[in-house]
């Protein structure tokens, strides 16, 4: 298991992989219920970091993907349908 500090130090360098997958061992612990309240509440704000980091990566991601280059040579724009 990955330093807890050392992953709060780096938070922003995570990939969205490392991200999600940090922000499913705080899920998973918080579940537990055995947290206490004050390492909940830190758990609870860092997941909060990550949550944002993963939607700015995705984000980030989907302007990448709508500037993709049709065989006009032309920039297509689309919009990604929500569920």
């Amino acid at each position: 298991m990955e330093n807890i500090e050392y992953v709060e130090s780096n938070i922003e360098n995570l990939s969205f992989e490392e991200s999600l997958a940090e922000l499913e061992r705080i899920v998973n612990r918080l579940e537990t219920g055995e947290v206490p309240l004050d390492d909940a509440i830190d758990e609870f704000n860092k997941a909060m970091k990550l949550v944002k980091i993963c939607d700015e990566k995705l984000n980030s991601a989907e302007e990448a993907i709508a500037k993709i280059v049709n065989e006009n040579k032309e920039v297509v724009d689309f919009e990604v349908e929500e569920e």
